[in-house]
């Protein structure tokens, strides 16, 4: 099975978009690992004082989605602090940037989705951010990961109910971008066994474990993990803990805004 992890030990020091100073990156997975117009997943670490400069991508969009701690995001040139877990999208022409304004680390995520028949691009602002105006966090557009905000469902026939919430969907993007899911599995239940045949997607592991099966394959996934699930591929995920296992997903659509699946009616309880 493809797994990714976002190990700090495995990250490289550097800067991006002449920010404020470095960032500890390794890239998760790139576009030749998928077949929609995916372009990358990185996973990150702000150090204090670090941070990525003021940029804009023309033909690409982001979702930029924070862990931990805090940090100042920039959108559009307006700036706010983000505290705990928050995932901002970014759309063609916007221009962004994000720096830990903290003494400790923060954790981060970023996913890229291309234009259909474009590649990736950008132009810096030669602007790192740092000691700017700080505006209400209603004036950018923040997705909470609120457990509370979670609504219990059985999902694709699986075991017990688990929590789901749209956090961002396809109407939020002019890419192929579907969407992000936070999603909160209470032990011994799952997301069942299925497949879609015109979506990508990629599971990020916040908190706990669980066992992850790919087109048969099980393995146990932990914190920090990333499992993508290529165009028919099949895919499900069960919590064999006593503790609740969280994750978020997001998906990248084919054709854009078409949302299909298939159930394979295997809650996953028994691999």
């Amino acid at each position: 099975m493809r797994i990714a992890h976002s190990i700090r030990k495995e990250m490289r020091e550097g800067l991006s978009h002449e920010g404020a100073g470095p960032i500890l990156f390794k890239s998760l997975w790139e576009s030749a690992d998928f077949q929609t117009p995916w372009l990358f997943v990185h996973a990150a670490i702000l150090l204090p004082g670090g941070g990525i400069g003021h940029h804009r991508h023309d033909n690409c969009e982001e979702i930029f989605v924070t862990i931990d701690n805090a940090a100042q995001f920039t959108h559009n040139g307006r700036t706010a602090e983000i505290v705990g877990g928050a995932a901002v999208p970014v759309r063609c022409g916007e221009s962004h940037a994000i720096y830990n304004h903290t003494e400790q680390e923060t954790r981060f995520f970023n996913f890229n989705v291309a234009v259909a028949g474009c590649g990736g691009d950008s132009t810096d602002f030669h602007d790192p951010r740092v000691n700017v105006p700080l505006e209400s966090t209603d004036r950018l557009p923040i997705g909470r990961f609120d457990r509370n905000l979670l609504h219990y469902h059985k999902l694709h026939e699986g075991k017990g109910e688990v929590g789901t919430r749209e956090v961002w969907g396809p109407q939020d993007f002019r890419t192929n971008f579907g969407y992000l899911v936070h999603h909160l599995l209470p032990p011994h239940t799952s997301i069942g066994y299925h497949r879609h045949e015109t979506i990508e997607e990629c599971y990020m592991i916040m908190n706990g474990s669980g066992r992850m099966t790919v087109d048969d394959e099980t393995i146990e996934v932990c914190q920090g993990d990333a499992i993508p699930n290529r165009l028919g591929g099949r895919h499900g995920l069960y919590n064999h803990t006593p503790e609740a296992l969280e994750l978020f997903s997001v998906a990248v659509f084919q054709s854009k805004g078409k949302i299909e699946w298939t159930d394979w009616h295997d809650d996953l309880s028994r691999r």
